[in-house]
């Protein structure tokens, strides 16, 4: 029953454990009826009754169907959450830098006011690290932490950081992970927010900017129904979103931001690059491999993506290259080949954007006048060089067939972030 304290379940979900049940159970109709609208209780989408109808006389949820149907004459079981035994978890003993040290003192604020906070911060600042006091204060009290992020890689790439920074077991929860357990400290996918309700006395959301989280009222609706009614919730980001700048504006939202890196150097200012042709970017290619550092190549989508390892493959016989997109299977062994210096070029899709760590990598975009590579998802891929204090700098090159706005913009903001950040 342990692993049921905290959660947000259906009738299925429970299975055996159904009958056992304890007494303090909250249940509720799995939605709520109008007279147009069904309404979900477990992520809050609101449906035309007539979109949504089932052959008897329910109703059911298509938003949050991948996580187990909801229907309206089916309940959803909430057992109250428990607190945790206090802990003094944290082993990390790096020193943060004055920026992130102010920063970090901004989150414990937040925590003594139960209040909400946005942390805008360019990409390589540290925002794991600063996170570190807010996640051990937690869990010093009693209390619990869920840490969020969009993508599973990304979520996958923070339990294994923290999992070596703190001592506790950790629960990591995504669409392919091992089932959860009861732990103070909780890494998942914002999907698997809602399967909770009232658990989190600290919720932060990793990445916030993007797919699918970004301006995804159901996510945002699982974020506020997932943490206890007096919680903090913190925000992090390096690209904010309209909806979150428009909270700071009405002043619903606190805000800090930290323009400098961890290693007080600035962002690698991309170089677009007008390709016509494929040669020219092999060109590119068999220059930058004289170097001898790792190459991270982004293809806008996967069909593109497969084709073009293969043709390198073939260009470059003597290179170990692999390719990775949502749909391989073999991504997370992958990642980390390359990390480990066994594949030299790695050609990913978009997957790989964000929260990931390459050591003195070199970054090209194939194809960056695609409209998959909006401003936020460049400025994002941009900042996978230059993350190393090994090598501060690197190549980021954006090879196009036509200048976007969103390609201008994404480098107009690195320069800026780079000023704020008081370099030239």
């Amino acid at each position: 029953m342990n692993n049921l304290f905290g959660r947000l379940l259906t009738r299925q979900e429970l299975g055996d454990d159904f009958e056992h049940l304890p007494a303090n159970t909250v249940t509720f109709p799995g939605m709520t009826l109008t007279n147009k609208c069904a309404i979900c209780n477990r992520c809050g989408t609101s449906s035309l009754l007539q979109t949504v109808k089932l052959e008897i006389s329910a109703y059911f949820c298509p938003e949050c169907l991948q996580l187990g149907r909801v229907r309206s004459d089916e309940l959803l079981y909430h057992l109250p959450q428990q607190n945790f035994s206090p802990q003094d978890t944290l082993l990390w003993n790096g020193q943060l830098t004055p920026y992130q040290a102010e920063v970090s003192r901004a989150l414990i604020t937040a925590i003594d006011q139960k209040s909400q906070i946005l942390v805008h911060a360019v990409t390589g600042a540290g925002k794991t690290e600063m996170i570190y006091a807010a996640v051990s204060k937690i869990i010093s009290s009693g209390g619990t932490v869920g840490i969020a992020t969009p993508r599973t890689d990304v979520a996958r790439e923070l339990h294994t950081r923290l999992s070596r920074d703190f001592s506790i077991p950790i629960s990591l929860l995504h669409a392919e992970s091992e089932p959860y357990f009861p732990t103070p400290l909780v890494i998942s996918t914002t999907h698997q927010l809602l399967r909770f309700r009232h658990a989190f006395d600290l919720l932060i959301i990793d990445e916030v900017d993007a797919f699918p989280f970004a301006d995804n009222d159901a996510l945002y609706f699982a974020a506020e129904q997932s943490r206890k009614m007096t919680s903090t919730l913190i925000y992090l980001t390096a690209t904010s979103t309209d909806k979150l700048d428009k909270l700071v504006k009405r002043g619903q939202l606190e805000k800090v931001s930290l323009s400098r890196r961890f290693h007080d150097n600035p962002l690698v200012v991309p170089k677009v690059i007008f390709s016509g042709s494929e040669k020219l970017i092999y060109r590119h290619i068999k220059k930058q491999r004289e170097t001898g550092f790792p190459l991270l190549i982004f293809a806008p989508v996967i069909t593109f993506g497969k084709l073009f390892s293969e043709r390198l493959c073939r260009l470059f016989p003597d290179e170990r290259i692999g390719f990775v997109a949502s749909t391989s299977e073999d991504r997370v062994d992958e990642i980390e080949r390359f990390r480990q210096g066994q594949l030299t070029i790695l050609i990913s899709t978009t997957i790989l954007e964000r929260g990931v760590t390459f050591p003195k990598v070199d970054v090209f975009v194939v194809h960056s006048e695609h409209r998959l590579f909006t401003k936020s998802s460049l400025i994002q891929i941009a900042g996978r060089a230059g993350r190393s204090p090994e090598r501060p700098t690197g190549l980021v090159y954006f090879f196009h067939t036509g200048l976007t706005r969103d390609m201008t913009r994404a480098i107009s903001e690195i320069r800026q972030m780079n000023r704020l950040g008081g370099f030239t």
